[in-house]
């Protein structure tokens, strides 16, 4: 087998492909499932992916980095307006784009819009995937895959559910043939380009989110302020957070009574943390109220949400 300099066979493909959908459809826990570990958060809460995070996947004869986006939506906020602006600077920078469009759910004026944008980004195929098969009848997958495919034209359409792992190779291999031949772009054993940082804030964010009201998922934002390992210790590292929240009655949504509910998020980030960097935590959580955050051009740059 004749192979390149680093190793990788001839005809090896490697490139981008990115995620995109509606809010809440599947496109992180599909990326985890690919990568084979947890490089995204998950919530059933719409709206928890903030960040274009990148998961790569490594076989022998290919390399894909997914790009997980977050969802297209119309925006409300100046938050809103940049996550859609991040999503759509992907759109142009990727060799292949994932539609995801959940299989228990109709077809709605949601994923028009999307197929629409889609439409309009010109020479980059579109695999559309129906996500989330283990929540639907498999008559009511065989309607969604029809009312998908008449909303454009796609070089594929497959059904697959990240949870049961229905197919979510095959989806892995679709995405794969449209990439160009080369050599890797990270190296093996290499499962996001994310910064450690990020990614903490992101467990710990995704451990607020749970069991908390409709209105707090847009309003949560987590900074890690410290990270360092204890002096005198090899095995423990101490990370310094604030989570920042828009209003005071949301601050003590967060916190609960005589802080049950803080207590309860810094355990069970710090369970997830500490699987990631595979030494013990101390976690310290600190709530702040940044008013209006989302619409403040100010903040959302100290929050890292830049123009």
């Amino acid at each position: 087998m004749t192979t390149w300099g680093d190793g990788a066979p001839e005809g090896h493909r490697a490139g981008f492909a990115c995620f995109v959908g509606r809010p809440n459809v599947g496109k992180s826990t599909l990326m985890n499932a690919l990568v084979g570990t947890k490089v995204a958060i998950t919530s059933s809460r719409p709206q928890t992916t903030r960040r274009a995070i990148r998961g790569i996947v490594h076989r022998p004869d290919a390399q894909l980095v997914v790009v997980d986006t977050p969802g297209l939506h119309k925006p409300r906020t100046l938050l809103g307006e940049r996550l859609d602006s991040l999503v759509r600077s992907t759109l142009t920078e990727v060799d292949a784009i994932g539609f995801c469009v959940p299989a228990d759910q109709p077809v709605g004026p949601g994923d028009r819009y999307i197929a629409r944008e889609l439409a309009a980004v010109k020479k980059t195929p579109v695999v559309a995937i129906v996500t989330k098969t283990d929540l639907a009848a498999p008559e009511q997958v065989a309607e969604q895959l029809l009312a998908v495919g008449r909303l454009g034209e796609f070089a594929d359409i497959v059904p697959c559910s990240a949870e049961r792992d229905f197919q979510v190779d095959l989806v892995g291999d679709l995405l794969i043939s449209h990439l160009p031949e080369g050599m890797p772009l990270y190296p093996e054993g290499d499962l996001t380009d994310e910064p450690e940082q990020i990614l903490i804030a992101e467990l710990i964010r995704e451990a607020a989110l749970e069991g908390v009201r409709d209105e707090l998922p847009h309003s949560i934002a987590v900074v890690v302020d410290e990270m360092n390992p204890r002096d005198g210790r090899d095995d423990l590292i101490d990370i310094y957070a604030h989570l920042y929240v828009e209003r005071s009655s949301q601050k003590g949504i967060i916190i609960g009574h005589k802080g049950s509910r803080l207590r309860e998020v810094g355990a069970a980030a710090r369970r997830q943390i500490e699987a990631l960097l595979g030494t013990k935590v101390f976690l310290d959580l600190r709530v702040s109220v940044l008013k209006d955050w989302q619409r403040d051009p100010k903040q959302l740059r100290r929050l890292g949400f830049y123009d």
